[in-house]
């Protein structure tokens, strides 16, 4: 993916995916009850996006 010496970038999708995930994280902190929905959601998605690529 990248190193310390710049050769290589992070792709559009690895960023946006750190962006909204860093997001995510900081609503689940404020709103407990809206951050376990998240979770849910988050690890359906993740289910979903592995079973897709296989």
């Amino acid at each position: 993916m990248w190193d310390l010496f710049g050769e290589r970038h992070l792709s559009q999708r690895a960023v946006l995916l750190l962006a909204v995930g860093c997001g995510a994280v900081v609503v689940a902190l404020k709103y407990p009850d809206l951050g376990v929905a998240l979770l849910v959601g988050v690890g359906v998605m993740t289910l979903l996006h592995l079973l897709m690529d296989q």
